[in-house]
């Protein structure tokens, strides 16, 4: 297989972090035969100090032309005088989010793993966590009640007043859920619904459109459940999902929450997908300027974005389960960075865990 991968490694510790998952991608390219191109381009503060732009059209063209994108994060320091003398849609940020306008990008993919060796840091009862998480919240990004209608007022007997509306069409629904269900393939077969059918209208049409998506999918089990239970499930027995897909707010609500039971934010990956396999792959976590030089930033993440990359984009299922395994092993051997350091454990710098975790990549 041949596929060309633009990478925005961005501002911060985003060229250190990329720089891992590049080289633990090109050592499984070399194990399974395959041919994986890089090209890097320029997005977030670095772009605003060489084109005076946060995205410029040159990196937008190679995107879209790409088979799919690896980005490390945008963002300057806090303090920066001149990204902060810069309107809104001049900053680092505005970078991200027109990308993602750019490609079409309306699902977020947020996978959730509690890794066994990091199991002690979860705030879950350890008979839980020992049953262990690996779940995917696929949620949609463009729609629902941050994007519906919106207004307010001032009512002589109520006072001021304000409101928002939660709006999704089949078209919408449909789509959504079909990234999941295509997801759920891949991995354990299962899909969980999360609406709040029993109250919304618009969970209603929700629920019915992914059942008749479902019939394209007869070898995927799907389940509904309502956001209230999903919540309580989550910390109950979150061992009993595999691929989560729901609405805007709920998703945004549930994949936090998701995040902090694993004990881990920092090691936590994301993508955002379209209606192509084409998508945009990163930490979830900031391009922390404090620290970028000092060979301290945590490569897990973005390796593991790369990961995603090989399974939901180029549908590359074993190799991307090389490289999980190999972080699974380097945190067994109890390596770690200074962000997830516990007593007992061997701390490492960022390229020294790059370079143990490279090295256990290996086919099954």
């Amino acid at each position: 297989m041949k596929k060309h991968i633009v990478v925005l490694a961005g501002d911060g510790i985003g060229p250190e972090i990329t720089d891992a998952a590049v080289e633990a991608m090109q050592k499984v390219a070399s194990l399974y035969g395959h041919e994986f191109e890089f090209e890097h381009c320029l997005m977030g503060a670095c772009a605003i100090r060489e084109t005076g732009e946060p995205l410029p059209a040159e990196t937008v063209k190679k995107c879209l032309a790409s088979d799919s994108v690896l980005l490390g994060a945008v963002g300057a320091k806090v303090d920066d005088p001149f990204i902060n003398s810069l309107p809104g849609n001049k900053r680092p940020e505005a970078g991200l989010l027109g990308i993602r306008k750019a490609m079409g990008l309306y699902s977020n993919v947020r996978p959730a793993r509690l890794f066994p060796a990091l199991a002690g840091a979860s705030p879950l009862r350890k008979d839980i966590a020992d049953r262990g998480m690996d779940l995917v919240i696929v949620r949609e990004l463009i729609g629902g009640i941050y994007f519906g209608k919106r207004g307010g007022g001032v009512d002589p007997d109520m006072g001021e007043y304000a409101w928002d509306t939660e709006q999704y069409s089949v078209k919408e629904v449909t789509r959504i859920a079909k990234i999941a269900f295509e997801m759920a393939r891949g991995r354990r077969k299962k899909v969980t619904s999360i609406d709040k059918e029993n109250v919304l209208d618009s969970s209603r049409l929700w629920r019915k459109t992914v059942h008749e998506v479902a019939k394209d999918y007869p070898d995927v089990e799907l389940v509904d459940m309502l956001v209230d239970n999903a919540a309580q499930q989550l910390v109950k027995d979150p061992s009993q999902f595999d691929v989560i897909v729901t609405s805007n707010i709920f998703g945004d609500i549930l994949s936090d929450e998701a995040a902090m039971i694993t004990g881990s934010i920092g090691m936590l990956s994301s993508s955002s997908l379209g209606d192509t396999k084409c998508g945009l792959y990163e930490p979830i976590h900031g391009s922390a300027p404090d620290i970028a030089g000092m060979d301290i930033a945590n490569p897990i993440a973005t390796v593991l974005a790369g990961a995603m990359m090989l399974r939901d984009s180029f549908g590359l299922n074993e190799e991307a389960k090389a490289i999980e395994r190999a972080v699974d092993k380097v945190l067994d051997k109890g390596y770690r960075t200074a962000d997830i350091m516990s007593a007992g454990m061997q701390q490492v710098k960022g390229s020294e865990m790059r370079r143990l975790i490279v090295e256990s990549i290996e086919k099954a």
